[in-house]
């Protein structure tokens, strides 16, 4: 199996094969929170006027986005797993925008097959690709608005190559960078005058490593594609 770790939009753009768009903070996060939840069809977009002009005509819609981390004006919410929690999300249609994960998306126009990917259901895409048979598999890292690599992108796809070399890493290392990330790229969810934008909270479910066991799988459809959640068990 030829596994390649991509960076960032460029990166996105090179993809080839089974393609994982790896969003931990916090946009793949979210959408696999959002699907256990039971939401409707979850339509990742790259546009911030997309969701706005969906709702215009479909009122029951729930519009989650953000920009530099910040909640969209006219948005139900930002992209925060902890704000979205126990919200009345089942049988909605949701609509996602970010500045890096879904941006992703948008761009791996190479790819035969596109994944979100999180440390929140890592072990399942690992399996889900094994399982595939398939020979090229593209682990796209998409970092800080898919411009600069982040720790916890990073990790979460050398975690899953890891697994699918046979080879996984230990549960030591795995939790003792996750330690590491809160005084690098986490560090922001601790800061108590940016609780709003980055609750504490969101840090603990994006790394709430293997929560799920099922895949989130991007499938064509008019107007939007969506994400089709599969078990992996």
């Amino acid at each position: 199996m030829d596994i390649q770790i991509l960076h960032l939009i460029e990166g996105a753009k090179k993809a080839k094969g089974i393609t994982v768009i790896i969003d931990v903070f916090r946009a793949f996060s979210v959408e696999a929170y959002l699907a256990a939840a039971g939401a409707g069809r979850i339509m990742p977009v790259a546009g911030a006027e997309i969701p706005l002009e969906y709702k215009k005509t479909h009122p029951d819609a729930v519009i989650v986005g953000e920009r530099n981390g910040v909640k969209l004006p006219g948005f139900d919410f930002g992209n925060s797993p902890t704000q979205i929690e126990g919200c009345d999300i089942a049988g909605r249609d949701v609509l996602h925008t970010t500045s890096a994960g879904t941006q992703g998306i948008a761009n791996a126009t190479g790819a035969k097959e596109i994944l979100t990917g999180s440390l929140v259901n890592a072990s399942a895409i690992a399996r889900y690709i094994l399982r595939s048979g398939v020979e090229q598999v593209s682990l796209v890292a998409m970092g800080l608005a898919g411009e600069r690599d982040t720790d916890e992108d990073l990790l979460c796809a050398e975690y899953i190559k890891s697994i699918l070399l046979k080879e996984p890493m230990s549960r030591e290392e795995l939790h003792a960078r996750i330690e590491a990330i809160k005084t690098t790229d986490g560090a922001k969810f601790f800061d108590p005058d940016n609780q709003e934008v980055f609750p504490e909270g969101d840090f603990y479910r994006s790394t709430d490593v293997d929560r799920f066991s099922f895949v989130l799988r991007l499938k064509k459809a008019e107007p939007y594609d969506y994400v089709e959640k599969i078990d992996v068990l």
